[in-house]
């Protein structure tokens, strides 16, 4: 087996992207698509071109700006794309990008609940995989990031990371990378109530990758997703998982951080959670600061 924090040349082919992924970014002439558009090209993504309605045939950074998805992606040979739209045209931006590419990476925060009930009916049986909303992106290092994901705190090697939160994500990474430990691709899933990938999506990929030797998963409190996370690990999962769940201090009725992170009754309670993950033979970590410790002295 390879060790968990090896460096390998990045030519294989990790789960959701690439280097052979080809990104457009819609909303790229706004202020922070521009900026983490800048960020994603130095890190090495084939940023391809962009989308601002009424802004086709202009350039940022030398890539050509697009009035729709349809053409941006017919003439660049796109699959995928990141959003940095305004929430109020935020819903109708994923819908066209769904239209034309395989993978869509919604950076916004703030859309309507019952917008993307309608985005979640829309996409099925479509093929297409959402990512987010209100999440940081995914990055495979050394391959590609999409979103805005700090690259440099991320190292090559065979730890998978999912988790709600962008800022934990962040602490996660810097724990692994300091105690040695490379990681094989990070998700940001997103932290708003309905979102495209749950962590079932992305565990299922995680499972039958094999750059993919481990998990850590990030949950927080609220909804039921680390609890039917935890059975479908105990069913289906082989390789050693962690979990941590942010908000075990979090009073019921109180919303901490994100619109999925409120306790309702009896729901959501990060209690909840983490019997649920030590049930189904999930290492808990309770204790953010010695997470990338305990991932070490377990995988080695």
């Amino acid at each position: 087996m390879r060790s968990y924090g090896a460096l390998d040349n990045g030519a294989g082919m990790s789960i959701l992207v690439d280097r052979a992924t080809r990104v457009i970014v819609q909303g790229i002439t706004g202020g922070e698509g521009r900026f983490h558009t800048e960020r994603m090209i130095e890190y090495g993504t084939q940023v391809v071109g962009g989308v601002t309605p009424g802004r086709g045939g202009e350039a940022v950074f030398e890539r050509p700006i697009f009035n729709t998805v349809e053409k941006a992606a017919a003439e660049t040979g796109a699959n995928a794309s990141v959003i940095f739209v305004p929430p109020a045209g935020a819903a109708d931006a994923i819908l066209e990008a769904a239209d034309s590419l395989s993978l869509v990476v919604a950076i916004t925060e703030g859309i309507p609940v019952m917008e993307m009930t309608v985005i979640r009916q829309h996409l099925k049986g479509r093929g297409v995989v959402l990512i987010g909303p209100n999440c940081p992106g995914i990055i495979s290092p050394g391959k590609t990031k999409l979103g805005i994901m700090p690259g440099n705190i991320h190292r090559e090697g065979a730890v998978g990371v999912i988790s709600r939160s962008g800022t934990l994500t962040y602490e996660v990474v810097a724990q692994l990378t300091r105690a040695g430990l490379g990681q094989s691709t990070c998700v940001g899933i997103g932290g708003d109530p309905i979102i495209g990938s749950n962590f079932i999506d992305i565990l299922s990929r995680f499972k039958d990758d094999p750059e993919t030797e481990a998990v850590v998963l990030v949950g927080e409190i609220g909804g039921r997703d680390e609890e039917d996370a935890a059975a479908y690990i105990q069913a289906e999962f082989a390789k050693p998982v962690f979990g941590f769940v942010a908000g075990r201090t979090a009073p019921p009725g109180r919303r901490m951080g994100h619109a999925g992170a409120i306790i309702s009754g009896r729901t959501g309670r990060a209690s909840d959670k983490l019997a649920a993950l030590r049930a189904a033979g999930i290492q808990v970590v309770e204790d953010l600061s010695v997470l990338g410790e305990t991932v070490k002295a377990r995988l080695g």
